[in-house]
């Protein structure tokens, strides 16, 4: 007996409309949807749209996935902030034990003047600036990931001649991942890391253990975004293992850490294909301890940044159409209050997403519609050809899901539009976590007059 046989075909199409949604979402008769029992109509009123939804126990049930697939003390789980930050989610993620990866002064500033500890910080990033370099060794970040050669000495004189800091070495392993060419990361030629083939990083690797005032903890690798499958993390594990042991031949020195980044994909649309946590980190654990084992290295201890896996199917962003057209040609656009400033991934990687009418129930038949942006910009499309009903209208609210990570974190004001305000949602009541951006806010940047 199958599942349709035992609930029907609309029951079916329901539970799969909403597979990438939050778990709290409910549907009632009417069309009205609730998101940890908040109707997300009720949202949009009180806040105005574009607003974005985050649902609080969603974040906290995918750290916890991730703490017990990657448990201490063998493990760490680092949150990437570039996915989003703000500092009601810094203090959820203290809550829930993750640390924190960061890259820059104002992720860094942010997470520690809302209570993170420092030492549980680790900041990378390809070019970092004087300022990004002072604020961390100001305050006591974890570790910094050390990009290019140039940083070495730079970190070294930055810490004094008392001072002792803990670095890791960022190599790019020659592997290419990821769901897009723009976020492939762990291949040569490239901006990211020192090249594991031709040498670079263990030259570095030399020079940092040369340093008196640089502790290197480990290497540090990132493949790249939206990777579904282990086999990747599985070789990159491997190839660095293998430098591992050459520096342990070289200079007798074991190193304890080995940070394989994140990039773990989710899906955007029912059906699409996730990369499990739990059976990655049980892979990886065997790999790796198969692999110290050959080289005769003490297995070190494991390092992950998962962003978009903890935070972004825990997002929801709500917009109210304005426009509804049928071009010469067919095609139906419905225009709505947002678009690329607020959410630049369609422009910039082609992403899909799964838009759904809420706030009522529609009978009319679906038809092939793209939700188009508010700016002037041909490219501004948010979601394109999907399925919405046929008497969509002005006035309507639009939801899309899986709008958690890499929406507000990418917003700009282009067109002096601001950015849309983040609402959290929590057993039946919400709060605002971001205001949105005002005309007023605009105008106080511009000081030319």
């Amino acid at each position: 007996m199958t599942v349709t046989d035992l609930l029907g075909d609309e029951a079916v199409d329901a539970l799969r409309a909403f597979s990438v949604w939050p778990a709290t979402a409910t549907e009632e008769p009417g069309g009205r949807v609730l998101l940890a029992g908040v109707p997300l109509a009720d949202i949009a009123e009180a806040h105005g749209t574009p607003v974005y939804v985050l649902d609080e126990a969603e974040i906290r049930d995918r750290a916890r996935t991730y703490r017990a697939a990657f448990p201490a003390p063998g493990a760490e789980v680092h949150y990437a902030a570039k996915a989003f930050l703000c500092r009601g989610l810094v203090r959820l993620l203290d809550e829930e034990g993750l640390g924190l990866d960061v890259c820059s002064a104002g992720e860094l500033e942010l997470a520690v003047t809302a209570g993170f500890p420092p030492e549980r910080i680790l900041l990378h990033g390809n070019a970092k600036s004087p300022a990004d370099l002072d604020t961390a060794l100001r305050l006591g970040v974890g570790r910094i990931v050390i990009d290019s050669p140039a940083e070495i000495a730079r970190i070294a004189a930055a810490v004094g001649p008392r001072g002792r800091q803990k670095v890791m070495l960022r190599v790019t392993p020659g592997i290419g991942a990821g769901g897009h060419a723009k976020v492939r990361t762990g291949t040569d030629d490239q901006k990211f890391g020192l090249s594991l083939r031709d040498g670079h990083a263990q030259h570095a690797v030399a020079r940092v253990l040369d340093q008196p005032r640089l502790e290197l903890t480990g290497l540090h690798c990132h493949l790249g975004s939206q990777i579904t499958e282990a086999k990747p993390y599985l070789a990159a594990l491997r190839r660095l293992v293998g430098l591992m042991a050459r520096v342990r031949d070289a200079h007798g020195v074991a190193l304890p850490e080995l940070d394989l980044g994140g990039g773990h994909g989710i899906a955007y649309r029912p059906g699409d294909p996730v990369l499990d946590p739990t059976a990655l980190a049980r892979r990886l654990r065997a790999a790796l301890t198969e692999s110290c084992a050959a080289a005769g290295l003490p297995v070190p201890r494991l390092l992950v940044e998962p962003g978009r896996a903890v935070v972004g199917p825990a997002g929801v962003a709500l917009y109210r159409v304005l426009a509804v057209k049928t071009t010469a040609g067919g095609r139906t656009f419905a225009a709505v209050d947002g678009g690329m400033s607020d959410n630049p991934r369609p422009a910039l990687y082609g992403v899909r997403y799964a838009p759904r009418l809420i706030g009522r129930r529609s009978t009319a038949p679906a038809v092939r519609t793209t939700v188009a942006g508010r700016h002037c910009e041909a490219g501004d499309v948010l979601a394109e050809d999907v399925a919405l009903p046929a008497d969509l209208r002005p006035g309507d609210l639009l939801a899309v899901p899986v709008a958690g990570a890499y929406h507000l974190s990418m917003a700009s004001s282009y067109n002096l539009v601001g950015r849309p305000p983040v609402v959290a949602v929590r057993d039946g009541a919400a709060r605002l976590l971001v205001r949105r951006e005002t005309l007023a806010d605009l105008r106080a940047r511009d000081v030319g007059l």
